[in-house]
């Protein structure tokens, strides 16, 4: 029976902390980091050798993931990439597991589905990015058949794919936050999913989701931003923030509620706008299936990670805004990334791709 929720956060919040550096409990789990790494490597070797082989989908794939667990910025990269590759002509579509949904099957992601079914990452990537979506735990049969179900698209963006080492990639992107190489132990003595590379190699770019590089590796910093609140009922039929929406929140007690993995960095970000907020962080991918919020709140902020779990429908006792992440890496990625990439396939006024 697997623990509670209030159980494997306190357990999370735990890990977190021993993480930031090499202590008692850190220290006492370097055995089994031990035979995670060995696993890995283990892992890793099968491919190198050639004793499977990969995947490659028909199309250039762009991986997107992170070295380290837990909310390094993954989610706004994917979004961003997506973006650059739209504004440069190409038609891309994005693939995922899908975590914390039911199921490992091949699915594709509706824009009104439900995140328990697809998962709540990928229903906003699908929100957010209008592009095609699908999860399956196979990265792979995934791509293949976001490809026969739309044959128009010409790139691929594996969303935390960085360890699926089945799917060939053309690029692989690497997004590290604050946090750097956190004490530089593989999990579950660190929060290292694979060592930090001593150098990067030719179609590997990082991301630093911080105000400064956090790793020797040479990279790009993104610029981030609270572009503002929408209602939650707005939110859903697509409307961005006003100008000025966060200020009018300026002098209310405000619930900003996060169910994400980093969720200070959420509440950094509204103090930073000058508002009064009581925080209420929940555990990374947490369903809602339950209000969170006391009955008398006023004013809610979630995320938009969040708001997926919180149909326009539903019942809420408060007034619900839904806070929307402006995350830019900048020209110079854009440029770095394209200069990884063939062109865009051209199509004629038909639809069709020339043969």
């Amino acid at each position: 029976m697997p623990a509670p929720a209030n159980l494997r956060e306190r357990i999370a919040a735990t890990l977190q902390r021993a993480w930031q550096r090499r202590g008692p409990l850190s220290t006492m789990l370097v055995p089994a980091a031990w035979a995670f790494g060995a696993a890995a490597r283990a892992r890793g070797a099968v491919y190198e050798r050639g004793w499977r082989e990969r995947g490659k989908l028909s199309v250039p794939v762009v991986v997107v993931g992170n070295v380290l667990v837990g909310g390094a910025g993954k989610t706004p990269t994917v979004l961003a990439i997506v973006a650059t590759l739209r504004r440069n002509g190409y038609r891309p579509g994005i693939i995922s597991r899908g975590y914390g949904r039911a199921g490992d099957e091949v699915a594709l992601v509706d824009a009104d589905a439900g995140a328990e079914r697809v998962g709540d990452e990928p229903l906003l990537l699908r929100r957010r990015a209008g592009v095609p979506v699908a999860v399956g735990a196979d990265r792979v049969a995934v791509g293949q058949a976001l490809l026969r179900m739309h044959p128009e698209l010409d790139a691929i963006v594996s969303d935390d794919g960085l360890q699926h080492l089945a799917l060939e990639r053309d690029v692989e992107v690497l997004v590290f936050d604050e946090r750097g190489g956190a004490n530089g132990r593989l999990l579950p003595a660190g929060p290292l999913r694979e060592r930090v590379p001593a150098a990067l190699g030719a179609a590997q770019l990082v991301v630093y989701n911080a105000d400064a590089p956090t790793t020797a590796l040479p990279g790009y910093c993104a610029r981030r931003a609270l572009a503002g609140v929408v209602p939650l009922g707005a939110w859903w039929t697509g409307a961005a923030p006003e100008a000025g929406s966060l200020e009018a929140l300026r002098g209310r007690k405000v619930v900003a509620v996060a169910g994400i993995a980093r969720p200070q960095r959420f509440f950094a970000m509204l103090r930073a706008h000058a508002l009064d907020i009581v925080e209420l962080p929940l555990g990374d991918h947490a369903d809602f299936s339950a209000l969170p919020w006391p009955t008398d709140a006023g004013d809610v902020v979630v995320t938009e990670k969040d708001a997926v779990k919180l149909p326009p429908s539903r019942p809420l006792s408060a007034r619900v805004w839904v806070a929307r992440l402006d995350f830019v890496p900048g020209a110079a990625f854009d440029a770095a990334l394209l200069a990884l990439l063939p062109p865009p396939t051209s199509i004629d006024a038909h639809g069709n791709t020339p043969p």
